[in-house]
């Protein structure tokens, strides 16, 4: 399905390195992405090489990172990115993938026990609801990709962070424009901004990594319901 060879220069290329193992994994979860779109809207994204940059090589570009460890929420994560890619780069994480749409759920599940991953929780959940239950301030690293506004995501993913762990965005080209407008969020729901971490995918395209630390436990008022948080986003 995908160049397996080719995924692994590219990837060498950015200091990340990929045993046969998961690299076979990473094929066979190209091949079962690419019969599920069949079915069920995964991705618009079908081509090897497509797969291989924009699906994997991003994912891993956040898997390496050294903050990236024991237990783990992927917020909205579809199809996987990054959750499941990081559990292939990380077995050892204890992943929670959280996302609302049943039938992402399946797909999720079905490719977990086709490629063997376990050590996984599978949360059919909007994450403003799951922060009032038991998932709440109980993450190492939290992790949301293209879900929304960074301003938006910091009231989905923080309350889902303990006190000592971090929320990474996973952003393109307008990090910086998002986190200006952000930054008053973070701080309310108990945040604090780290770091922004730059790369570029093959293609050219940018990549942006919004590292934000979990210094004091969010105020009980958040998060607040999902119509509330996309009407009004805290400032």
């Amino acid at each position: 399905m995908i160049d397996t060879q080719r995924l692994q220069e590219k990837c060498a290329r950015q200091g990340i390195e990929l045993t046969g193992i998961q690299l076979d994994q990473l094929n066979h979860y190209a091949r079962l992405l690419v019969e599920y779109n069949q079915k069920v809207n995964l991705t618009a994204i079908t081509d090897p090489e497509g797969i291989e940059d924009k699906h994997f090589l991003d994912s891993l570009l956040f898997a390496s990172q050294p903050e990236v460890t024991g237990k783990m929420i992927d917020v909205g994560c579809g199809a996987g990115f990054p959750g499941l890619v990081t559990k292939i780069y990380k077995p050892e994480l204890e992943l929670t993938l959280m996302e609302p749409t049943g039938k992402r759920v399946e797909f999720l599940k079905y490719v977990c026990a086709e490629l063997g991953l376990t050590g996984v929780e599978f949360a059919k959940e909007r994450a403003e609801e799951a922060a009032r239950k038991q998932w709440r301030e109980t993450a190492d690293v939290v992790s949301a990709r293209a879900v929304a506004a960074l301003q938006i995501l910091a009231e989905y993913c923080l309350p889902l962070t303990r006190v000592g762990g971090v929320f990474i965005a996973m952003k393109g080209s307008g990090a910086e424009q998002e986190l200006a407008s952000a930054k008053g969020a973070i701080a309310k729901l108990g945040g604090s901004y780290r770091e922004t971490r730059s790369f570029q995918l093959p293609g050219g395209d940018a990549r942006s990594l919004v590292v934000c630390e979990k210094i004091s436990q969010t105020p009980t008022v958040y998060p607040r319901n999902g119509g509330k948080i996309a009407k009004s986003p805290l400032k």
